[in-house]
């Protein structure tokens, strides 16, 4: 089980960093190639700190974002929340939907910088209704006014082949619209770092890369897999974190600082393997009421800044 606690100071992440980031020094701005361009909100700095809805999930969407906003964040991520599929935009939307989802977060001074919509089809006889659902998907995404899907990968042995090669075959698309597409850790099948590399080497485009989630490598491995230690596996394919912490045995409703994630020794490994800036995005918060999840809401945030010092 994990014990470390995370009560480690930002000078001990910076010179975790120097440490280890000596041979990440020769990649270059991942960011800055195969559409991730997209990913980096202009003139947030370097790290785009922000906030899923997910923690929000038991209102509607327009009430998370007042929360999100009154709790002082600049940039959000769409995730779950309650709706008609538990999602704000998914593939079902309407494109005016999604643009109407853009407007409201822009009229609170919010940039969405990441979407999980969900999935998409996948039949091992033909990858048809995936591509089709996949494409709406990103256009909805591109719809909104963002530049990053995420997805959770798929459960099934026999699905593997054919949801990755849906992705593959939409990649291209996504690029035309400005949409990078990422997988982040999550069970039971790309759990791990090196699970999402090789999905990464399956897909082999220059726009599907990974979002790290360092609770869900915890919560996966029953807090047996250290997330400092698996995130070496994807050096050079991070795009943007959630920023999830853990509690053992299976708890990830954890305001991040609170939990097991040693996030400076997280961030000191990323930043070896060439993430050195981007969305880092929380994900969940301890339950509350509406005025309870707004503070922890702030409490994430503050935690945040002071871990990257933005």
């Amino acid at each position: 089980m994990i014990t470390t606690s995370i009560r480690t100071t930002r000078r001990g992440f910076l010179a975790r960093a120097v440490t280890l980031g000596a041979a990440g020094a020769a990649i270059p701005g991942i960011l800055s190639s195969g559409g991730f361009e997209a990913v980096a909100a202009s003139g947030l700095g370097p790290w785009q700190i922000g906030i899923y809805t997910r923690p929000f999930g038991q209102y509607e969407y327009p009430v998370a974002l007042d929360a999100i906003a009154e709790a002082g964040y600049k940039c959000l991520g769409l995730m779950t929340i309650k709706s008609r599929d538990s999602l704000v935009v998914s593939m079902n939307s309407s494109e005016e939907e999604a643009r109407q989802v853009g407007q409201e977060a822009k009229n609170r001074g919010l940039r969405i910088i990441s979407v999980y919509g969900g999935g998409f089809p996948v039949h091992k006889d033909s990858l048809e209704p995936g591509i089709k659902g996949l494409k709406k998907l990103i256009d909805n995404v591109a719809a909104c006014g963002c530049g990053s899907l995420l997805l959770g990968g798929t459960g099934g042995e026999d699905q593997q082949e054919p949801y990755y090669k849906t992705i593959q075959a939409c990649c291209d698309d996504a690029a035309e619209k400005k949409v990078a597409i990422t997988l982040k850790p999550h069970g039971p099948l790309n759990a791990t770092g090196p699970e999402c590399r090789k999905y990464c080497q399956m897909v082999n485009r220059k726009n599907f890369g990974v979002w790290y989630d360092p609770g869900n490598v915890c919560y996966y491995s029953d807090g047996e897999l250290r997330p400092a230690e698996d995130a070496g596996a994807v050096d050079g394919l991070v795009r943007g974190m959630s920023v999830k912490d853990y509690r053992y045995p299976k708890r990830v409703d954890v305001t991040p600082g609170t939990g097991q994630v040693d996030f400076p020794a997280v961030m000191a490994r990323l930043a070896q393997g060439g993430f050195r800036s981007g969305p880092l995005v929380i994900e969940c918060l301890s339950p509350g009421d509406l005025k309870a999840l707004i503070h922890e809401a702030k409490t994430a945030r503050r935690f945040v800044e002071q871990l990257v010092q933005a």
